[in-house]
This record gives C-alpha cells, sequence and structure tokens, in this order.
C-alpha cells in the first residue's frame, strides 16, 4: 500500500500539557479525529502515494531521525483511514454515498443553524432585527439608481453583525422586488478555480428557497456538467452561501407570491491567476458561464452577492508577526486601496491589485467579487460599512469584512 494523504483540516492544539496536531475531514464524511505528535507532521508530507510502509519508515529515520516499527506505522495509518482521511477506495465509496444522498435529499440541510445563529425561525428573526436596530440611521438614501448588487461578509454574525446589518438593510427594497438571486461564495475547500454549481436547494430555519434549476442547466451546459458539478458536494459543507442566503429570506420576508429563486455559485481559489501569467478573463470555461449567467437572467429582475470577506493577516493566518496598532492603520489603508477598486466597478482592475502584492494579505473574497463584478459588467459601488475582527484571543490576527452595494 502507498498511502496518500488528502486534503485536509490540520490544527495545532494543546491537549494538556503537551501539543499535538488534529487531522479532520473538511468534508465531514466522517466525524473522527486523528491526533499525532508534532514529531509525525513529517509523516503527513510524506504520504503523497508514492512511499510504501517501509519507504516511510524509512524517509522518517534518514530525514528527522525518527525511528517508528511497522506496527506503530501501521496503527496510525489505520487511524487515518477509518478518519477517512486517505485518498482510497474506502473514502471513495463514502465520498459516492454523500454525494447521492446530497443530491436525492429535498434540500440542502442547515449547515450553521444552532451554532453561528438561531434555529429556531422567531429568535433568528428578532435577532437579526436587533442587529438593524443597533446600527445607527445613516439618513435617507439619495441615489435613485437602481440596486444591482452587494458585497456580504461570510464572517460569523457575531463578530461581523453591523456590517451584515448595514449592506443588508439597504438592499432590503431591492431584494424584496428580485426574481432572481445570484449568490457567489467562496468555496474555502476548493484549491483551484473554477465554479461550483448545484441543482439543491437551499433551506432556512423560514423555509426553502428554491434553486433556479433552469438557469443552473443554462450554466451546465456552457461549462460541461463534469466540470459544474465537481466539487458539488463541497455545498453540504461551505458556510458562505448559507450565511447570505439567511439574510436574504429575512428580508424576503413571507412573500405572497413566494420567494425569489437562487442561483447558489461557489467560486473556487483564483492562487493560479495571482501566481502565474494567466489572467480570469482568459479562462473560457469560467468566461462561457458568466455569459450563460447573463443571458438566463436577462429579462429577470436579479441581485447578484458576493459573499466575501476581505483580509486575513496575524500569526493564526500563517504571518511571522502579529498586527499591532501601526498594523491596523495599514491594514486599513490597504483595504481601503481594494475597496475603491471594488466601487469602480472594474474586474480587471480590482484582481490586478490584489495580484500585485501577490494576495499577500489573503483576500478569500477574491473570486466571488471578482466574478459579481464580472457579472454586473461595470456597475459602481459605495461602501456602506468595514470592520476589523479578532481571529485569535489575544486580537494579534484580524480579519477584515466590508459591505459594498452596486448600483
Amino acid at each position: 500500500m502507498q498511502p496518500k494523504l488528502r486534503a485536509i483540516e490540520a490544527h495545532l492544539v494543546q491537549r494538556g500539557s503537551q501539543p499535538a496536531i488534529v487531522l479532520r475531514d473538511p468534508l465531514r464524511l466522517s466525524d473522527q479525529a486523528v491526533l499525532l505528535r508534532p514529531q509525525l507532521g513529517l509523516l503527513l508530507q510524506l504520504c503523497d502515494g508514492t512511499r510504501d510502509e517501509s519507504e516511510l519508515r524509512a524517509a522518517l529515520a534518514v530525514r528527522a531521525g525518527l525511528r517508528l516499527t511497522p506496527t506503530a506505522l501501521e496503527q496510525i495509518l489505520a487511524q487515518l483511514d477509518n478518519a477517512l482521511l486517505l485518498d482510497n477506495e474506502r473514502f471513495a465509496q463514502a465520498y459516492t454515498a454523500a454525494l447521492q444522498e446530497f443530491r436525492t435529499a429535498p434540500w440542502r440541510p442547515l449547515d450553521l443553524a444552532g451554532i453561528n445563529y438561531p434555529a429556531d425561525p422567531d429568535e433568528l428573526r428578532d435577532t437579526l432585527q436587533r442587529t438593524v436596530d443597533s446600527v445607527p440611521d445613516t439618513g435617507q438614501q439619495t441615489d435613485d439608481r437602481p440596486i444591482r448588487g452587494l458585497v456580504s461578509p461570510h464572517i460569523d454574525y457575531q463578530r461581523g453583525g453591523p456590517v451584515y446589518a448595514k449592506v443588508w438593510d439597504r438592499v432590503a427594497e431591492a431584494v424584496r422586488e428580485a426574481e432572481i438571486a445570484i449568490i457567489f461564495g467562496t468555496d474555502h475547500l476548493s484549491g483551484e478555480e473554477g465554479l461550483t454549481l448545484t441543482r439543491q436547494h437551499y433551506a432556512t430555519p423560514w423555509g426553502v428557497l428554491p434553486t433556479a434549476r433552469h438557469i443552473v442547466e443554462d450554466m451546465a451546459q456552457a461549462m460541461g456538467d463534469e466540470t459544474a458539478f465537481r466539487d458539488e458536494l463541497h455545498h453540504r459543507v461551505e458556510h458562505s452561501i448559507e450565511l447570505a442566503a439567511v439574510w436574504l429570506h429575512y428580508l424576503l420576508g413571507d412573500q405572497g407570491d413566494g420567494p425569489c429563486e437562487l442561483v447558489p455559485i461557489l467560486c473556487g481559489s483564483f492562487h493560479r491567476f495571482v501566481t502565474e501569467d494567466d489572467q480570469p478573463e482568459q479562462d473560457a470555461t469560467m468566461s462561457a458561464a458568466i455569459k450563460a449567467l447573463r443571458t438566463a437572467t436577462a429579462s429577470s429582475r436579479t441581485i447578484v452577492v458576493a459573499a466575501g470577506d476581505l483580509a486575513h493577516v496575524g500569526p493564526a493566518f500563517g504571518d511571522s508577526y502579529p498586527v499591532d496598532f501601526v498594523g491596523r492603520a495599514r491594514l486599513t489603508a490597504a483595504d481601503q486601496q481594494l475597496m475603491a477598486a471594488i466601487c469602480t466597478g472594474d474586474a480587471k482592475a480590482f484582481f490586478q491589485g490584489v495580484k500585485e502584492e501577490q494576495d499577500r494579505r489573503r483576500i478569500c473574497g477574491l473570486p466571488p467579487i471578482y466574478l459579481t463584478l464580472r457579472y454586473l459588467d461595470g456597475a459602481k459601488g459605495e461602501v456602506s460599512g468595514y470592520m476589523q475582527c479578532p481571529a485569535d484571543q489575544r486580537g494579534t490576527s484580524l480579519v477584515s469584512i466590508c459591505g459594498i452595494v452596486f448600483r
């Protein structure tokens, strides 16, 4: 056997007085976690599908001076296998079964209800209303141009509530008039560029928001089914679209004619575009998808949502230095420049700004915001809110978020 580790979640934790690496399946096909000593971190790197067990033990001995008995290594690999962390037949069978279950369910199950927000519909409505009421009134809006879209965070409501409230309250009337709501959400599980569709409906504590399957089919035809639904199971556990859909449904309320339909689209990483010479507008599949989406929604009242956060900086995200007062000021200045680029409506200029700094601030909203700008094709934006949210207990790591309304 030549074990190959999947793309998994790995975190350093404290177990009593000793550090440990905890490994979990990001797709949650298994609820088992595996704990390893930090010294075994090299073993995870070596499990790339090119070495059998004897070669793994030899490589550990040569590279790290770590000697494992055949039995000890066998036990570790068995733990990884039982937790479905290895890319093998056992994982493939579990993946296929989970995908079939997801596709045949009446709707996508709620993932964060009772965790990020109340599962009870009345309590949730009261919670969101209190959040809106707590935000200072910015005065009557004088711009009468029709609202076409928005940038909304996808951080948890506890930290990002004021920014959520400001931007969604400002677009409330446009949401209630919409027939189609397109939500571009960050796909945190995808390491590759591209869009991932689903035919599945999205649920909230108030019921089900139906997916506009005719639009999904038009996009899938333009992209090719294999590409369009390659990572569809990511929709089951990805939170970015769900958190936007809850606010959308809250504003829709009890519509007599039924809620507007969704087009939920997960957006993969732009890492290749940032680090190499290729540009996202040169991606033929992505361009075909946006063209098909525009054509399919041309005769409908449509609002488009980019569910994405801005920067992720500090030790929690791999930086070697904490974010201090000066760092906060620099982050604010950089984010203001980024938001100004977004507000011009120029997708290429926005992307180029991130590329020039090699995305060193980890703008996880880059793909959904870029694709929203591509779809809107020149709509101008106005910032409705901005925050820097703590991302560790010491406040030395930050996630910045914003709300922007497009007209």
